[in-house]
């Protein structure tokens, strides 16, 4: 059935119920008119809980159906979704429940959370199938990875209407970023829906008549498989996945045909240039990049062809989106000149849960600032340098740990690496590289000298590592961002400075 004319899951659902929607990790079949109704179900039970407009409903799920039932129910009723990390610790996890005022708590066979159900069939039993009356849009509540302070709820005022009302302009925006249509189309998901990209593709996957193919967790073969069985048409990926495809043996990528994909969507990190051309090289021009975070949504996009023109680039403002970049004293800098990056848009705006100072700081005027260090080049397409937290600063000269660290992971024998800057009384930061070497490679001087020789003609001498050390391991999210401050404060010892 041709589903471009309907405004989004729940009309689709109710116009062609016979539609695949899902395909768990497990292998079972839901098709859209099964996931309605006990999406329906859902949101009956949460009203019968006493639950109304503006109250947070929280899920502690691994990727499954129950997951995304739980997004789509708070999504019609006009509920608040916090999506929790399940792999955080009982404390954090009982902080965000706290902090979000979480009503009813959703979580999983086998997870200690106190007061929480197990799984969604409690809410669903006994309740009707057809639609809830006096429906609204909900929201989804991320909570920010906290890696300065505590986590922060990202909240959104309620769109106050039907979701068939706000689909079609959401639907039109990734039409115009990242070329998604409604149609017969299936969508891979492989990262942890409680982050935000993947959660949100999730959701919009469904309003634009997609099938999804839920994973557990990322395993390189195990997608190329399931791109080849599922004839698997758009994914979205971080850059680490990329890094982790083209480990694989030559033989192994070979067996497997990904010629179904069409839009192969990444973000949450800067992808280094090498590794994106060679990701091409094997799919075709089928990667579209944005950048934006959790506050700021979408805010930059390129296109593959225009990227393949401007290699290194995360694109221009998207649609409804401004940008500038800024020095430290607020004022805005020209084309070329490194900066804060700012945006702002009229269909975009949120507050930090509980903390308006918090608000307050991330914002100059009506502009909000990812906090990470870019510039624009004469056409307006923005090149991403560092966060601003990870900056190294060396004699005196800005140095940028992502570049150190794409030109090393070019070197076949590097797995993985983290740069980082270590305080010196001479030169304020030393450059330290900490590599975790491809299997099979032996650590020592011999690597070491190999792997600077091969910064040489990468990168200028004063941005080289001073320091190579060998790790067998690198902390990374779920999603596959480093994280940088964790490897500080290993590096450095328990007292080290957030300021680092």
């Amino acid at each position: 059935m041709d589903v471009s004319g309907l405004p989004g899951f729940y009309a689709i659902a109710a116009a062609d119920p016979g539609r695949l929607a899902l395909i768990d990790a497990d292998g079972s079949h839901t098709s859209y008119g099964d996931l309605l109704a006990r999406v329906n179900q859902v949101s009956h039970g949460l009203r019968a809980r006493g639950l109304g407009t503006g109250d947070v409903v929280a899920g502690v799920l691994p990727n499954g159906i129950d997951a995304v039932v739980m997004l789509m129910a708070t999504g019609q009723i006009g509920l608040y979704h916090v999506p929790v990390n399940w792999h955080l610790t009982a404390s954090e996890v009982a902080y965000i429940l706290d902090d979000c005022d979480a009503k009813v708590v959703v979580t999983g066979p086998g997870r200690a959370v106190p007061g929480a159900e197990i799984g969604t069939e409690g809410l669903a039993e006994g309740q009707p199938v057809d639609a809830p009356g006096e429906r609204t849009s909900g929201a989804v509540m991320w909570y920010t990875s906290g890696t300065t302070g505590f986590p922060k709820g990202v909240q959104r005022p309620l769109p106050g209407a039907e979701p068939e009302a706000i689909v079609p302009l959401y639907a039109w925006f990734l039409g115009e970023v990242v070329d998604l249509r409604p149609g017969a189309e299936v969508h891979l998901v492989t990262s942890p829906m409680y982050h935000s990209s993947p959660c949100a593709h999730t959701q919009f996957a469904l309003h634009l008549g997609h099938t999804l193919v839920l994973t557990p967790k990322f395993e390189p073969e195990n997608i190329l498989e399931l791109i080849e069985r599922h004839r698997v048409s758009n994914a979205m990926m971080v850059p680490t996945m990329f890094h982790r495809m083209l480990r694989l043996p030559e033989d192994v990528r070979a067996k497997y045909d990904v010629s179904s994909l069409r839009q192969v969507i990444h973000t949450a990190a800067a992808c280094p240039v090498a590794v994106k051309r060679q990701i091409m090289d094997w799919w075709g021009p089928v990667l579209y990049e944005y950048y934006g975070s959790t506050e700021s949504a979408i805010a930059f996009a390129v296109k593959p062809h225009e990227w393949l023109a401007k290699p290194g680039t995360v694109g221009r403002p998207a649609p409804t989106f401004e940008a500038k970049i800024v020095d430290e004293a607020g004022m805005e800098l020209p084309p070329g000149e490194p900066g804060m990056i700012y945006v702002k848009s009229s269909t975009n705006s949120f507050e930090y849960r509980k903390d308006p100072a918090k608000t307050a700081a991330s914002m100059l005027g009506e502009w909000y600032s990812p906090g990470d260090i870019g510039f624009l080049d004469a056409d307006g397409y923005l090149f991403l340098c560092d966060r601003r937290t990870d900056l190294i600063v060396s004699g005196g000269v800005n140095i940028y740990p992502a570049e150190i660290e794409a030109a090393l992971l070019e070197h076949p024998a590097v797995a993985d690496v983290a740069v980082i800057g270590v305080p010196d009384e001479e030169w304020g930061h030393n450059v330290v590289a900490l590599v975790q070497p491809a299997e099979g490679v032996v650590p020592g001087p011999e690597l070491t000298a190999e792997l600077l020789e091969h910064c040489g003609p990468r990168i200028a001498r004063f941005k080289q590592p001073k320091v190579v050390e060998y790790r067998s391991w690198l902390p990374r999210t779920p999603t596959g961002k480093l994280s940088r401050s964790k490897v500080r404060a290993d590096y450095l010892g328990p007292n080290t400075s957030s300021s680092l």
